[in-house]
C-alpha cells in the first residue's frame, strides 16, 4: 500500500463521527475556489484538495496529525481546559462557547499535541483546530505549545507545528496576549538547544499566532493559497484606504516577498518536512 493511500485511510479514521455522518448526506461538494462540483470521494482520496483547481480545503487537527505522522501517535495534555477568567459575554457567554466547541469536536481546546514518528523519525507535532473558536490562542493553547517545546527539549526531538488560527482569543484579554511572549521565549530556548523547529502555515494563519510561533520556525512552510498575516486584508484596506495587490497575504505572495521559505502542496508536505529535518539534523 502506498503512503498516499495509507495516510488517506488514517485521515478517514481520524475524521470525527459528525463529519463522517455529514459525508453520507451528499455525494458531491462545491469547491470554494473554482465552484466546480466535485465528487466527494475524489476529494477525500486527494487529501481534501480539489482535483480540478488544487484548492486546499481545511483539515481537522486529527486529520493533520494522521497525514504527517506514521501510524499511531501519543497525545499529550489533552485534559487541559480553558477557564473563563473574565466571565466574558458577547452574543453568548464564553463558557458556553467552550462547551459547545468541546461537544462538537470532542477535544478540550484548539490544539492537539502529539508525539510520534514522521517517516520513521521521532517528532513532537502540534496541529491547530480552526473549528474550535476559530483556532484562537488562549491560555490553554499557549501552555500546550510551550509544553510541546519543553517535551521536544527533554526528549531531544524536532518540533513541527501546523498553524490554522484566527489569532489570540479575545475572550481571555491580556492573558491571551501573554501567550505570544511565553511561546516565543520557549522557542528561543529550543533554538539554544539546537533542536529544529518547522512551522507549517495553513489557511488561515493570522493575528497573534502569526505574530508569535507561526513565523519563528527554522523553516516556515505554507500550503498553497493560504491566508497568512496579522490583520486581515479588509482591515488593512480600511485603514490605509488603498486597494491591495492581487493575492495579497496569500502564501505565494509572501514567498515572493521573502516571508516564507517554501510553498508546498499537501500531497508533498510529509516528504518535504521529512527531507527538511534530514538537512537540519545532519
Amino acid at each position: 500500500m502506498s503512503w498516499f493511500k495509507r495516510d488517506k485511510k488514517a485521515i478517514d479514521q481520524a475524521t470525527p463521527p459528525e463529519e463522517r455522518r455529514v459525508r453520507t448526506e451528499g455525494l458531491w461538494m462545491k469547491c470554494e475556489s473554482c465552484r466546480a462540483i466535485v465528487f466527494r470521494k475524489d476529494l477525500e482520496e486527494n487529501l481534501l484538495v480539489c482535483p480540478k483547481c488544487q484548492f486546499h480545503f481545511r483539515m481537522s487537527s486529527k486529520q493533520r496529525l494522521a497525514m504527517l505522522l506514521d501510524g499511531n501517535w501519543t497525545e499529550h495534555d489533552a485534559g487541559m481546559v480553558s477557564t473563563d477568567p473574565l466571565k466574558f459575554v458577547d452574543t453568548k457567554p464564553y463558557a458556553k462557547r467552550i462547551k459547545d466547541a468541546q461537544k462538537k469536536l470532542g477535544m478540550n481546546d484548539a490544539i492537539r499535541t502529539a508525539e510520534g514518528q514522521l517517516n520513521g523519525r521521532p517528532v513532537v507535532c502540534c496541529a491547530m483546530e480552526f473549528g474550535f473558536i476559530g483556532g484562537s490562542m488562549g491560555a490553554v493553547v499557549g501552555e500546550k505549545v510551550t509544553r510541546a517545546i519543553e517535551l521536544a527539549m527533554e526528549t531531544r526531538q524536532p518540533l513541527v507545528i501546523v498553524s490554522c488560527s484566527g489569532g489570540a482569543r479575545m475572550m481571555e484579554g491580556t492573558i491571551s496576549l501573554m501567550q505570544l511572549v511565553k511561546v516565543s521565549a520557549a522557542l528561543a530556548r529550543l533554538d539554544e538547544e539546537k533542536l529544529p523547529y518547522i512551522s507549517v502555515l495553513t489557511d488561515p494563519t493570522t493575528g497573534g499566532v502569526t505574530a508569535s510561533f507561526a513565523m519563528l520556525g527554522d523553516l516556515n512552510i505554507a500550503e498553497p493559497g493560504a491566508l497568512i498575516g496579522f490583520a486581515g486584508p479588509r482591515v488593512i484596506e480600511q485603514t490605509i484606504r488603498q486597494k491591495l495587490p492581487e493575492g495579497f497575504q496569500r502564501s505565494e505572495f509572501l514567498l515572493e516577498h521573502g516571508f516564507l521559505d517554501a510553498v508546498v502542496h499537501r500531497k508533498d508536505m510529509k516528504a518535504f518536512v521529512s527531507n527538511a529535518l534530514d538537512l537540519l539534523i545532519s
